[in-house]
């Protein structure tokens, strides 16, 4: 399962005609079952109108299929969920919900024709997505004595941490965020540095994915 994965980097939408259909796909990062129905729940708002609010998301790692979901909204059955799901499940991205919006333009597309414009539609929005990485990330609390402050602030860029508090006393607290992956290696560094002078302690955060943009 990896640690680090593309993620769409906020919401991006294409449109096409197809035999004078109207079909409009948007695609959305979806850190959660609840942030991807919310969004699903935004377009079917936005296109009331239409004939056909088809939907499908991914939340996890690319591939997964832990946390899934797909609606043909009144296609016929298996023409635009689940083609639509297949495409998010192997464009090796993560955490992503695509609406595909339609607009009947009098033409039947038959079954084979609506799994193509279903699936396509979103193929075509993944060309042009903007993306970036997830990384989850863990808060590490750690109390040194003042003698190991310069070293241990030399130490923290190797392993990707970050100070977002600290606290002067008899002792220093530092609160590090770093990514989880590297948390046990800095620990590890660290008794080693300190000689076991160290008081460490791990804070699971909220992982970046779920305040993303």
């Amino acid at each position: 399962m990896p640690t680090r994965y593309p993620v769409p980097t906020g919401v991006h939408r294409v449109a096409e005609e197809i035999q004078r259909s109207r079909f409009i796909t948007t695609v959305a990062y979806a850190p959660s079952v609840k942030a991807a129905r919310a969004f699903i729940a935004e377009m079917k708002v936005e296109f009331a109108d239409a004939s056909h609010n088809c939907w499908a998301y991914v939340v996890g790692p690319p591939g997964s299929s832990g946390q899934i979901g797909y609606s043909d909204d009144g296609e016929p059955h298996g023409t635009a969920g689940r083609p639509m799901f297949t495409v998010l499940q192997h464009c090796g991205l993560g955490d992503i919900t695509a609406v595909v919006t339609r607009y009947f333009g009098g033409t039947k597309l038959g079954k084979g024709g609506l799994v193509r414009a279903y699936s396509s539609g979103v193929q075509y929005a993944l060309e042009a997505l903007p993306t970036r990485e997830y990384v989850p990330t863990v808060d590490m609390v750690i109390v040194i004595a003042y003698s190991h402050v310069t070293p241990v602030q030399r130490l923290l860029p190797d392993y990707e941490a970050e100070v977002v508090a600290e606290e002067y006393a008899i002792d220093v607290s530092y609160r590090l965020r770093l990514p989880v992956e590297q948390a046990p290696r800095l620990h590890e560094a660290l008794v080693g540095l300190t000689q076991g002078a160290v008081l460490v302690e791990m804070e699971p955060t909220s992982p970046n994915k779920k305040t993303g943009p």
